[in-house]
């Protein structure tokens, strides 16, 4: 047992009135709280939750504390009666009364039981608990510790069931809607990625709200900025759930768009067979009109590329929309470059017409220019017309003697409208 320390100089009856007045205030204050605590909803629901970790452990200590401050506000309260009852037993109390109410008011008067002796601790006829006797100001500071700390707890449980489990429930319906969503397009566990994180982020949330209801202290404590719950994990699964909605309306917008894109991809490829078709009948053609080794061959329609498309067309009958996603990008991408190739393969085969074209074109418009400067009649100009013109309209055509003929009409119209000097007039001297 403590031993009383003196209680200082004995109180006069205006400072014990003074004094009363004070402790009566502060024992309404700590009844209102210790009320407020007993009906907090954070401390209802520890009382009756089957609590986990750290929450378990710090609970267990919380509520024996708050047993023991209602057993110390008790002793406070027949304190603080016992000292209100001295004090009224007449208006001007003697000093030995004023001397007992110093003791009270001021002294370590009040006799308080702790906690258990331990076994090995105590004697045979020691006492089971330990008790001490301390000031009232004493036994106020120690309540409000208490106090301070038994709320801590209790807000900072209810804090975390307030604001998480709610906030799960919610993420974990819309996990479900999205899972629904996701079914309704073949996104499935095993048959897809996105289904088989569903699934898992289903079990993960579930985990979590268990978590949560059980030791949501460990979600305080683990708190990066004090004052608010950990999110962590529930902000973690809103962000995959977001990632695998967005997977999941891709293979939507497939399904919604299939049939359009399927569509301009048969369109596509037919163009391109047509092209090729055009240009191996050009080719033919070529060979037979132009004297030519150097024709590219021309390929036959792209086999690999009907034969995904009747795959993706099965994709989209059989509704495998996650399937059909990957494989009409991909489809996409190499009908346009199937295109492009029988197009450039076509005008590869052209080539050599083109540029028999050109020459007969360039030859036309010489001799048109030879017909204005009225020299239709210059024998030179007539013969290297001809055998320009018998080479570009004979077959096979010798695209090289061509060109080198056109140039010689070319150069025999220049030098022939080319003005002359008085010297070229006048002739040899």
């Amino acid at each position: 047992m403590a031993v009383a320390g003196a209680s200082g100089p004995v109180m006069g009856r205006e400072d014990v009135d003074r004094a009363l007045a004070r402790l009566g205030a502060e024992h309404e204050a700590i009844e209102s709280s210790l009320f407020a605590l007993q009906d907090h909803s954070g401390r209802r629901l520890l009382e009756g939750a089957q609590l986990t970790g750290l929450t378990k452990e710090r609970w267990a200590a919380t509520d024996a504390a708050i047993s023991t401050l209602w057993a110390h506000f008790e002793a406070y309260t027949d304190a603080l009666t016992a000292a209100r009852e001295l004090r009224a037993r007449r208006r001007w109390p003697t000093q030995t009364e004023l001397t007992q109410l110093t003791e009270l008011l001021r002294g370590e008067g009040v006799t308080v039981t702790g906690a258990e002796v331990p076994d090995h601790a105590r004697s045979l006829t020691g006492p089971a608990r330990l008790t001490e006797r301390l000031s009232l100001e004493q036994l106020l500071a120690r309540m409000n510790g208490w106090y301070d700390r038994a709320m801590e707890t209790v807000a900072a449980a209810d804090s975390v069931w307030s604001a998480l489990p709610a906030r799960i429930d919610l993420l974990a319906a819309e996990t479900q809607r999205v899972r629904s969503l996701a079914h309704s397009v073949g996104v499935r566990p095993g048959a897809h990625p996105s289904g088989d994180e569903l699934e898992a982020l289903i079990g993960e949330l579930a985990e979590l709200r268990a978590r949560t209801v059980s030791d949501p202290l460990a979600f305080w404590q683990a708190a990066p900025a004090p004052g608010r719950p950990d999110t962590s994990g529930y902000d973690r699964a809103g962000r995959r759930l977001e990632e695998i909605r967005r997977e999941v309306e891709a293979v939507l917008h497939v399904r919604d768009d299939a049939e359009d894109r399927l569509k301009r991809l048969r369109d596509v490829l037919s163009r391109a067979d047509r092209t090729l078709t055009e240009a191996r009948s050009a080719r033919v053609e070529v060979l037979s009109k132009i004297l030519a080794s150097d024709v590219p061959a021309v390929s036959g329609p792209a086999a690999a590329l009907h034969e995904q498309l009747a795959v993706a067309e099965e994709f989209a009958r059989t509704a495998q929309w996650h399937r059909l996603s990957p494989l009409l990008d991909r489809l996409e991408e190499s009908s346009d470059d199937e295109l492009l190739r029988a197009r450039d393969s076509l005008t590869a085969v052209t080539a050599p017409l083109a540029v028999r074209a050109e020459l007969r074109g360039r030859l036309d418009a010489y001799r048109a220019k030879v017909a204005r400067l009225g020299m239709a009649e210059d024998p030179v100009l007539i013969e290297r017309y001809d055998q320009a013109r018998r080479l570009l309209w004979s077959a096979p055509c010798d695209l090289a003697a061509a060109d080198r003929t056109v140039q010689r009409y070319q150069q025999a119209v220049a030098e022939i409208s080319a003005p002359r000097t008085p010297t070229d007039r006048r002739g040899p001297g």
